[in-house]
């Protein structure tokens, strides 16, 4: 494996995660064409949206390696708030991401060894003649059909012990700044307000905050809003401002244009 492929793996989806909440854009090019433009215009980083697409798909997507230059790396983890690309990886997201692709890798490998080896115990037993050769054959012939059925059986039942513990999974999820975020639903953190796990709002419904970048042409149909006490905060889906329970509102080119880029 490449030198710190896993870290630049994890830079990527972190990148990509957040220039994905920063624009109503949905697809995938969309949303990097958007990146290319706030790296140059807010991060002096030039950096096309072509070369990123390479990077993402070849090391995230397909797995596997695509070189990157050193202050490419380091420009990405200023993107994210670090000072560097070592800075990034200093930090427990890369640490825990490395437990994560341990245990992802994990093969338990189970060797049944035979108790009794034939060969051995024909040698050995050399004093029996015909009528052992015959009780050996007959003890081979009928532990063809024993020992399928045991195998089979042995098959479904090996990790019985494992399955027998119910796997923990989370099921419910919590609004974490601007998008939604899985959690178990036994999590006692009272700084999370756990709801159902709902998968289309959890991959689809995000607030946007990069609001500056709104613009009639690229967001009018496919954002909505809500305002309250003044603020305006805008969204990629329907529903509800979780911040505030309010329901949201279809954004008009009015809106758009007054609250948005053209403020």
């Amino acid at each position: 494996m490449s030198k710190f492929l896993p870290e630049r793996k994890k830079l990527l989806e972190d990148v990509f995660e957040k220039a994905s909440n920063e624009t109503p854009e949905t697809s995938f090019s969309g949303i990097l064409k958007n990146l290319e433009i706030v790296l140059r215009d807010e991060y002096k980083i030039t950096l096309s949206y072509k070369t990123f697409e390479n990077y993402y798909k070849t090391i995230v997507k397909e797995e596997g390696d695509y070189p990157i230059k050193p202050l490419i790396l380091d420009d990405l983890s200023r993107y994210l708030g670090f000072e560097s690309f070592n800075d990034y990886c200093s930090g427990w997201k890369s640490f825990e991401y490395k437990i994560h692709q341990a245990l992802s890798n994990l093969v338990i490998t189970v060797i049944n060894k035979p108790i009794l080896k034939m060969p051995e115990f024909l040698t050995k037993q050399s004093s029996l003649g015909i009528a052992g050769f015959v009780i050996v054959a007959l003890f081979l012939t009928g532990n063809v059909y024993l020992s399928n059925k045991k195998n089979n059986q042995e098959s479904s039942s090996s990790f019985g012990f494992l399955s027998s513990v119910p796997e923990k999974k989370k099921e419910c999820m919590y609004w974490d700044k601007s998008q939604y975020r899985v959690a178990y639903c036994g999590d006692k953190d009272p700084h999370k307000d756990l709801k159902p796990l709902d998968t289309v709002v959890l991959k689809y419904f995000k607030m946007i905050t990069r609001k500056d970048t709104l613009t009639v042409d690229k967001a009018f149909g496919k954002v909505w809003y809500s305002k309250y006490n003044g603020n305006v905060e805008f969204f990629t889906m329907d529903g509800t401002n979780p911040e505030n329970g309010k329901d949201l509102r279809f954004a008009t080119e009015y809106m758009i244009d007054t609250y948005g880029g053209g403020q």
